[in-house]
């Protein structure tokens, strides 16, 4: 398989999986509801994503980097959201 194709077949994953969490984040937006939401897993799984932010990075992988780019993006505005309209 060509390195382009393989490349390819990333981005295709990457994209997919990261916007997995759009829904999620515009529903909390939406409706401010976030007592469903586990702050300690969305926690880990940030960190888990900057990990692999940098590995992506150093690896020079475009789909590992752009996906996990985004993807922290994403959760970290659902962490934002889960502090901001969390029940006191």
């Amino acid at each position: 398989m060509e390195l382009n194709l393989i490349e390819g077949l990333g981005l295709v994953a990457a994209c997919l999986t990261t916007v997995s969490f759009v829904p999620q984040c515009w529903r909390i937006w939406k409706t401010r509801k976030v007592d469903d939401i586990s702050l300690s897993m969305y926690l880990i799984f940030f960190t888990g994503v900057i990990f692999w932010l940098i590995y992506g990075l150093l690896i020079e992988s475009l789909a590992v980097t752009l996906a996990n780019l985004v993807t922290a993006v994403l959760v970290a505005i659902i962490l934002g959201l889960k502090l901001k309209y969390r029940s006191k």
